[in-house]
């Protein structure tokens, strides 16, 4: 879907996201009934989906990312109000420092109410991680570190380029300019005005998409049982979890750690159950494991399609997707002509 505010996607940077996939992975799990997206993230999967009738339900670790989802699903209007904000260094800091100190109540209200939300976190938060440099927004490592003498001051610069990031980022002018959609747009930044609007819009789109989501926080094991799954018919699981190798890590931390292998130690043990489509991502023979239990692999780069050659598949960093023995086989004709849509 085509707005002024882009394509139907979060609106805010994130480390490790799959748009890049979504048509790949949804033609592998064609109609489903229900779907399971235990790592959300950017949601990327859920947000790229075909149209369809299906349950859904999207979880994860990190309270901030979950309250997001949540927030923008039930009250666009007002996470879209804390949100409009200039970028303000100042602000920048303190809106994260207070951030942090929220971390614990606000998993804790998470999980104890699944109605609940808060939209002032939600708008604030979206709004830090698109002028933020680098990894840890509100991970509570820093910015302040203590080198045993002294404190350093290790904040980071709130991101200031031309093109910004997420809802930050810079729009086209909205006037009434040129002939239809051959009109000359020029990249002007937009008003205070202007730019309420448009985040307004984009959040609109996303709560409209996510009206009916269900959004949990919490361990990924939770939204993985029957009760979530298989109760509810033929079931598409998108398992993205953090890999076991990588120079940046989430807010909640993963990477480097046995998380991944948990992961396709369930992926294994549930894989052969026809009422199950389970798509596992990781980099290059980080699941190899599986392919003995009849899973099929299929590579990709975010910027240069699917990979053919022995050369690429040999990349250590190359981007594999595992699907279990139910998924949908490859289509090799719509393969052939097929690119991934990017989805900014």
């Amino acid at each position: 879907m085509k707005t002024n505010a882009g394509t139907l996607a979060a609106p805010f940077p994130y480390f490790g996201g799959k748009s890049s996939a979504c048509d790949l992975v949804w033609r592998s799990f064609g109609a489903v009934a229900n779907y399971v997206e235990p790592f959300a993230g950017s949601a990327a999967m859920i947000l790229g989906a075909p149209d369809g009738k299906r349950v859904e339900t999207i979880n994860d670790m990190d309270g901030f990312v979950s309250n997001f989802w949540r927030a923008i699903s039930k009250s666009p209007d007002e996470v879209a109000h804390y949100a409009d904000w200039p970028c303000n260094e100042v602000d920048l800091f303190s809106r994260h420092s207070w951030l942090v100190r929220q971390t614990n109540s606000l998993v804790e209200n998470l999980n104890a109410d699944p109605e609940w939300f808060d939209p002032k976190i939600a708008g604030w938060w979206c709004w830090g991680s698109c002028n933020w440099i680098g990894s840890g927004w509100c991970s509570g490592k820093g910015p302040w570190v203590h080198d045993g003498q002294s404190i350093i001051d290790g904040r980071k610069l709130p991101h200031l380029g031309d093109a910004g990031r997420g809802i930050n980022r810079q729009i086209p002018h909205l006037g009434d300019a040129g002939r239809g959609i051959n009109r000359k747009l020029p990249h002007l930044s937009a008003g205070r005005g202007e730019r309420r609007v448009f985040i307004m819009e984009w959040f609109s789109i996303l709560s409209n998409r996510l009206r009916d989501v269900r959004v949990t926080c919490g361990d990924w094991t939770r939204v993985v049982k029957d009760s979530v799954t298989t109760s509810h018919g033929l079931t598409a699981v998108f398992l993205d979890p953090p890999y076991t190798k990588g120079e940046m890590d989430y807010s909640v931390g993963g990477v480097g750690t046995d998380l991944p292998m948990q992961v396709q130690a369930w992926a294994k043990q549930n894989g052969a159950n026809e009422k199950l489509r389970i798509a596992l991502c990781g980099h290059a023979m980080e699941h190899e494991a599986l392919t003995s239990s009849g899973w099929t692999t299929r590579n990709w780069t975010v910027s240069g399609g699917y990979a053919r050659t022995e050369e690429a598949r040999s990349n250590s960093a190359l981007e594999t997707i595992w699907f279990s023995p139910h998924c949908l086989p490859e289509d090799p004709i719509m393969d052939l002509f097929s690119q991934p849509q990017e989805r900014r």
